[in-house]
């Protein structure tokens, strides 16, 4: 989804321009009567009169979408996506027109309002082309619709206008940023092809806070363009594509044997690893288990030899006797 934000004069010119294109179809109006077009301007400019001081009361905005998004987009759906980006665009309370063009294979609709609202109050144009891209990206990610690569797959051929010379520039810029090394020698060589850069500089001082870039009678800011096309990001782009000399020859066969060199060392550091204790010694713990049942053995045998129970007394005294007796 794609907003083109435009505001004039005429209420005559514009509405005749919307309603009266080839196969219009007017999908919805809201505080003007529909029987004829002279009415629909007559009800458009009688409510500017409520604020005869604002010169430039009409609102004009042009709603495309991809040509992969036809399918789904009904009126109705168009309808509920055009007073979604009116609110979200704090255009409220005022009259509007909505009316679907079929001049293009991809659908769009244009959307007139009158500036001077219910009230009498100007609806204020300030950052309306900021807020109608951030706008127009919000509703096409809310609603799943097609979003296109980038400006590369833009169609220049159908351009116009101020739309077909912001794509000029960004092609022309892009492909200079390229081939520079700084910001001096990309306005040296935008200028040979009729495009003027125009530095903003922090007042009384010599830092730059911005870039702009002109062709003809139009034009727009680095940001505007693209935002890869502020200065900051365009500084930060030139600087960063340096090409880097190419090694020669020898330096790239000095870097293959150094690698091969340390892939070797490597490899022999790991194979001849050392270490800081050595192993348990497990030798002590078989010899004492094969020993065991011989400790056992001479473990019982002591605690027979230390039996002093009563019968072994007795006999022990018997024996001591008989051995008196033989003796005498």
């Amino acid at each position: 989804m794609i907003g083109k934000v435009i505001t004039g004069r005429s209420f005559g010119g514009c509405i005749r321009y919307v309603v009266q294109k080839h196969d219009a179809v007017v999908l919805e109006a809201a505080g003007v009567r529909m029987q004829q077009v002279n009415q629909i301007i007559n009800d458009f400019n009688l409510q500017r009169k409520y604020n005869p001081n604002l010169g430039k009361a009409v609102g004009h905005i042009a709603l495309s979408w991809s040509v992969n998004d036809a399918a789904k987009l009904t009126d109705e759906l168009m309808v509920n996506l055009a007073k979604e980006y009116l609110q979200k665009m704090r255009i409220l309370d005022t009259q509007y027109l909505i009316v679907k063009h079929r001049d293009k294979d991809h659908p769009h609709i244009h959307i007139v309002y009158n500036r001077v609202n219910n009230n009498g109050k100007t609806i204020s144009d300030n950052f309306q082309k900021q807020r109608n891209a951030q706008i127009a990206k919000e509703l096409t990610l809310k609603h799943g619709l097609y979003i296109s690569p980038g400006k590369e797959k833009v169609n220049r051929q159908r351009l116009k206008g101020e739309d077909k010379v912001k794509y000029e520039l960004f092609d022309a810029i892009r492909a200079a940023s390229k081939k520079v090394k700084n910001i001096n020698e990309l306005k040296q060589v935008l200028a040979k092809q009729g495009i003027v850069t125009h530095l903003k500089y922090k007042s009384g001082t010599t830092e730059v806070q911005g870039i702009s870039f002109s062709k003809g009678e139009y034009k727009f800011k680095g940001s505007e363009i693209d935002r890869s096309l502020s200065y900051a990001k365009l500084s930060q782009a030139i600087e960063q594509q340096q090409v880097k000399p190419e090694k020669s020859l020898a330096d790239q066969l000095r870097e293959v044997m150094e690698n091969a060199k340390q892939e070797r060392e490597n490899l022999d550091k790991t194979e001849q690893t050392t270490y800081l204790k050595p192993e348990p010694e497990t030798h002590y713990l078989r010899q004492s288990l094969s020993a065991g049942p011989d400790l056992l053995g001479d473990l019982l045998g002591n605690i027979a030899d230390d039996d002093d129970s009563p019968e072994k007394k007795r006999r022990k005294k018997n024996k001591q006797q008989q051995s008196r007796g033989i003796s005498r």
